[in-house]
């Protein structure tokens, strides 16, 4: 469902998630510098074969130790684009 984002010189928009007891949530735990997850964050086929989007968040780990180095993340936008499907 679409969330409006009012700042004080803009305005913007995001998703918020809904409960459904469909939803699986995944927790990546003691992640090592060198490990990554790939996040699609939207996808234009929309026949219903694949997901369009995939919420994600954060939250602060309370196992995590005093004084552990900050958690650094990197975003990286790509397109894809199939032989086999129409645009």
């Amino acid at each position: 469902m679409a969330v409006a984002l009012i700042y004080p010189d803009r305005e913007g928009e995001t998703y918020g998630v809904k409960y459904d007891p469909g939803h699986r949530w995944l927790y990546k735990s003691a992640m090592e510098p060198d490990d990554f997850v790939l996040i699609k964050c939207f996808d234009s086929i929309q026949d219903g074969t694949v997901a369009i989007l995939s919420p994600h968040t954060a939250f602060e780990d309370p196992k995590t130790p005093k004084g552990a180095p900050l958690r650094e993340s990197i975003e990286l936008r790509a397109l894809v684009f199939y032989e086999d499907h129409e645009l």
